[in-house]
């Protein structure tokens, strides 16, 4: 009835049913019917009440969902009690390299694999990626160990192919504002992980993710990969502050990457404790077999054992604070 009538007047609804009580997100509509429209709903004795979400963003404001989101990846919950660690080679290069890496960042504690098919460069000369074989060797590496599967979408275009062969789309910094990416991606049911640009505000951050929200996928998590600044030592500046930012304006999940975030290995397990102190639901790491031969961002990659050694602190931190590092679920 309440659906029948927003849609009446106007709205895109969208509800979200719970053991207790439904939510129905109402957007579009005529201004100046809103106050009458208001009236009329609270009169109902089945309305609990009526909220205005006045920020621009709707679907992925707090107001619009109270309760912290929690992505299931086939079984591996995302947002929850548990810290989610994603591990990988920023491009996959080779079967043997890839499934390498796979089985040691399985067995240090990862549940998610990361690997590069499609690979945005700045240069039109440098390496763009292996494209459909490297999806072929994630979804075997996944399969193997398995581990949930990451890789970058660039093209609305390649969201199917990609979607075939990985559990989590992902949208590269570049292409936060790629509207058509966005929508296409939004269409799809696929698990979304959503960089912030280079230089993006936090509210430019979040209508990125109302565009895919918007077309019915709910299941975004936004992740801060460091933004610019003038200064040099370090590639970008990974900002922390956007962890408890984030959760304070949205019910999405955050994932930190402090890989891209500094641009040097040397400060990747420092960055990644500060993130999971502040409340970060999962870091995303790059690690290589071999950093100095890397065909891509070697400087910003941890070999195996440093990424061994870096779990145990970021176990005690986690508990710290009332969490935990999440394992690997049953297959499913």
């Amino acid at each position: 009835m309440i659906s029948d009538r927003l849609v009446e007047v106007g709205y895109e609804v969208r509800p979200i049913f719970g053991v207790e009580r439904t939510v129905i997100g109402a957007v579009g509509g005529q201004e100046h019917q809103k106050v009458d429209t208001i009236d009329q709903l609270r009169a109902y004795d089945f309305v609990d009440d009526v909220m205005i979400i006045t920020k621009p963003y709707k679907f992925v404001a707090k107001e619009y969902k109270k309760s912290k989101s929690v992505i299931d990846v086939r079984g591996l919950k995302i947002g929850g009690d548990e810290v989610v660690m994603m591990a990988g080679p920023c491009t996959v290069e080779s079967e043997d390299q890839l499934m390498t890496s796979a089985k040691a960042v399985a067995e240090a504690g990862a549940t998610v694999l990361r690997g590069g098919a499609y690979k945005p460069s700045t240069s039109p000369y440098s390496f763009h990626g292996m494209g459909l074989p490297a999806l072929e060797l994630l979804a075997e590496a996944g399969r193997r160990y398995n581990l949930r599967v990451v890789t970058e979408v660039m093209d609305p275009r390649k969201v199917e192919e990609v979607s075939e062969y990985s559990d989590i789309l992902q949208i590269g910094a570049r292409n936060m504002q790629n509207y058509d990416l966005l929508r296409e991606v939004g269409q799809s049911r696929k698990a979304v992980m959503l960089k912030r640009g280079l230089s993006a505000k936090y509210e430019e951050w979040l209508l990125a993710a109302e565009y895919i929200a918007s077309g019915g996928n709910e299941s975004i998590m936004l992740c801060e990969r460091g933004i610019r600044s003038f200064e040099t030592y370090t590639r970008n500046v990974l900002d922390v502050t956007a962890v408890p930012v984030i959760h304070n304006l949205s019910h999405l999940p955050v994932v930190v990457d402090p890989s891209h975030g500094c641009g040097r290995r040397d400060l990747v397990a420092t960055m990644s404790n500060a993130s999971v102190a502040a409340g970060a639901d999962a870091l995303i790491i790059e690690v290589h077999p071999n950093p100095d031969h890397a065909i891509k961002d070697g400087a910003q990659s941890i070999t195996f054992d440093q990424f061994r050694e870096m779990m145990p602190p970021l176990r005690k931190i986690a508990e710290a604070i009332g969490r935990s590092v999440a394992a690997i679920p049953s297959a499913v």
